[in-house]
């Protein structure tokens, strides 16, 4: 039997069931990925398996340098196949990693391969794949017809103009892609070499001039309004943890003047800047009915020398251990006190706050908004099979499973897309599970109707993005 089969994770006859009946003919609402526009609008072409496979992929690269693969290899300048040969080289030796189920996903979904890659087969299979890959059916939009692509959510800054959106929307593309909206910039008010030149490129989009704290917020305001025109829906931030240190807007205006003029951000002010900005980002996402997106816990860029070196996004990121739970629930009241608590989906990477943030997310549920604030699926490394379970665990213990807005990809690869099924089939292998040792009724309409509902019609009735 082939290692990926039509029963692959499906430990039980009742997740085989759930999964063949409910889950694995349901569409795919991508809500949150990085790839690019450019390559969207364009249909883009991919030449190889690097192209499409490695290029930007730092879970491979962790794993590659982990088995003894220099950096050229991985970020440097050795040729694509090179590159794949060492990504070859390693997949034997990433047993029990979810970069071995990925793989091999992957490559069955894609390319019907069913060979376990490897050193010795790696050429036949680069081979294979180019020439497939040279068919309009591996080309961008061809991906979203074959994986039923109903819609992705890129992630923009706000001095994007947005000119590949537009693109996009008067093409032929099969799916719906919409911006998101990712202010990060706007708080790297401490990194001068980054936030001046942004705030120019801030200028030119918006064509607000911005010698005042009052007209920086009007710019970004005029921003947002040109994300929803384009159907935004969703905006996101990525912290290592909530900002709740305060302040009124008189101080968040004399600490951007100061960093207007290049001088040095005290980390006190960045904190009490940064947690006013974030309570205007989130009255702005009130006003238009977004739902706004936390992403928490991470350590980044944790080797420095590496960070000098190869610059950020390579592969040199941790899970942190900062406490989040003041801090979150004092930003969550302090929106809702205000009435401006927009919809949310709150992500973890530390698993040991799991509970802390699937109860965080009831506390603030309005009676109105079935699952308003969303304990959101396993993230970066919590996006495999033992904490997706984690994840699903806390939210049935904590919250409403049944409103759960379910899986993305959180990919800057167009090869992501079979993670929405493997997402399916943990899901339907916990569940099934459940009712094979009687914790949850025989009821396949009852359970299975939960179960379709994750995959898809949740997150489309929740984001309330036009399909």
């Amino acid at each position: 039997m082939a290692f990926i089969h039509d029963n692959f994770l499906l430990e039980t006859t009742e997740a085989q069931s759930l999964y063949h009946k409910y889950a694995a003919d349901e569409p795919i609402l991508d809500y949150h990925s990085h790839l690019p526009p450019k390559d969207i609008a364009e249909n883009r072409r991919f030449a190889n398996l690097f192209e499409i496979w490695l290029e930007g992929d730092h879970y491979k690269w962790r794993a590659m340098r982990a088995n003894g693969v220099s950096e050229p290899y991985c970020t440097g300048d050795a040729t694509p196949y090179e590159k794949f040969l060492a990504f070859a080289k390693t997949v034997p030796y990433t047993l029990r990693n979810p970069l071995y189920h990925w793989t091999h996903l992957e490559l069955k979904r894609y390319f019907g391969i069913d060979e376990l890659l490897n050193e010795s087969n790696a050429e036949a299979i680069w081979n294979k794949t180019t020439a497939m890959l040279a068919t309009d059916e591996l080309r961008v939009w061809g991906i979203f017809e074959k994986f039923q692509v109903k819609a992705v959510c890129t992630t923009d800054d706000p001095a994007d103009d947005l000119s590949w959106h537009a693109a996009i929307a008067k093409s032929g593309c099969p799916a719906k892609v919409y911006p998101t909206f990712r202010p990060d910039n706007p708080l790297n008010i401490h990194r001068p070499e980054v936030f001046l030149p942004w705030l120019d490129k801030l200028y030119e989009v918006s064509g607000q001039s911005i010698d005042s704290f009052a007209d920086f917020l009007k710019a970004l305001r005029q921003r947002h309004d040109a994300f929803h025109a384009a159907g935004c829906r969703l905006s996101d931030h990525g912290l290592n943890r909530c900002l709740a240190d305060f302040c009124e807007e008189e101080e968040a205006a004399e600490i951007f003047a100061k960093a207007r003029e290049g001088g040095e951000v005290t980390p006190e002010e960045l904190q009490r800047y940064s947690s006013f900005m974030m309570l205007f980002f989130g009255r702005l996402d009130a006003e238009k009915g977004w739902t706004k997106q936390l992403h928490l816990g991470a350590r980044r860029s944790v080797n420095s020398s590496a960070f000098e070196r190869l610059g950020a996004d390579k592969g040199f990121d941790s899970i942190g251990d900062l406490q989040q739970g003041d801090a979150l629930a004092a930003y969550l009241d302090a929106m809702s006190r205000a009435d401006a608590l927009p919809k949310m989906v709150l992500y973890n990477l530390n698993p040991s706050d799991n509970y802390l943030f699937a109860t965080m997310a009831g506390n603030f549920q309005d009676g109105e908004t079935a699952g308003k604030i969303q304990f959101g699926s396993g993230w970066w490394f919590l996006d495999q099979k033992e904490a997706m379970e984690w994840q699903m665990n806390a939210l049935s213990n904590c919250g409403l499973f049944s409103r759960f807005i379910g899986m993305l990809t959180d990919s800057r690869s167009f090869m992501s897309f079979p993670r929405h099924e493997y997402f399916r089939r943990v899901l339907c292998n916990l569940v099934g599970g459940d009712v094979a040792k009687g914790l949850l009724p025989n009821d396949e309409e009852l359970v299975g109707g939960m179960v379709r509902r994750i995959c898809f019609a949740n997150a489309r009735d929740f984001l309330k993005l036009e399909l």
